[in-house]
């Protein structure tokens, strides 16, 4: 039996407000295997992002479990987490998150350099020519717009060729035109290169790209829809 990339088992997660214990997830529960889009939906404050930082082992939950390729992220040590995280997952946020002194290549390349490989400029430019933003390369993020520091985003997640790609709300910022160029891209960075896309939005044009769409509400399950 071939384990799911991705299992939540019961998950649920408190943060504690002075005296108080708050609670914003409640028995969650689902899997994701390679090439799959599930996307999150739900209002403001349902959970969603704290579910994707417990996906991305960014976070960890209070009671239950996240497995990644059938382990616990609460049981392995900071060097295992570390290595889980440049190797296995990339993020794709709302606001880009591009370094500004760097150029378009250099926030390609980081991943790669940060996780120590040598030569990276060549992957780099490969995930950029995929992206459609070769030619701005040597640029910096103030040059471009904002569906074309998306794509570097999305270029900058996949160049170490993650199993898991985390995206949050990555339409939230965009255009239709910029959005739709951004969704085509997730939905060929799971079928080109399997990745496993959990994807948090408000948007109907994003879930609907998704092979799962997971409805929160009040950091509960409230259905679960499969194409």
């Amino acid at each position: 039996m071939t384990l799911p990339r991705l299992e939540l088992r019961s998950v649920s997660k408190h943060y504690t407000e002075g005296e108080q214990s708050v609670e914003v997830l409640h028995d969650i529960s689902f899997a994701a295997g390679p090439g799959s889009i599930t996307a999150f939906l739900g209002r403001s404050g349902c959970g969603k992002t704290t579910l994707l930082n417990l996906a991305g082992a960014m976070d960890f939950p209070t009671a239950g479990e996240v497995l990644i390729d059938g382990r616990a992220t609460s049981a392995l040590s900071e060097a295992e987490l570390t290595a889980l995280r440049r190797n296995k997952i990339g993020f794709v946020f709302q606001f880009f998150q591009l370094l500004p002194t760097l150029s378009v290549l250099e926030n390609v390349e980081l991943p790669l350099l940060l996780a120590g490989v040598s030569k990276t400029a060549d992957a780099a430019r490969d995930r950029l020519d995929w992206v459609g933003l070769s030619e701005k390369a040597g640029a910096f993020p103030y040059q471009l717009s904002g569906g074309q520091m998306q794509r570097v985003a999305i270029a900058r997640a996949l160049v170490s060729s993650p199993e898991i790609l985390i995206a949050d709300e990555p339409t939230g910022n965009l255009d239709t035109v910029s959005g739709d160029q951004v969704l085509a891209l997730l939905r060929e960075a799971a079928t080109r290169f399997g990745a496993t896309i959990l994807m948090a939005t408000h948007s109907a044009e994003a879930a609907a790209i998704a092979d799962t769409r997971v409805n929160l509400r009040d950091g509960r399950i409230q259905s679960i829809e499969r194409r």
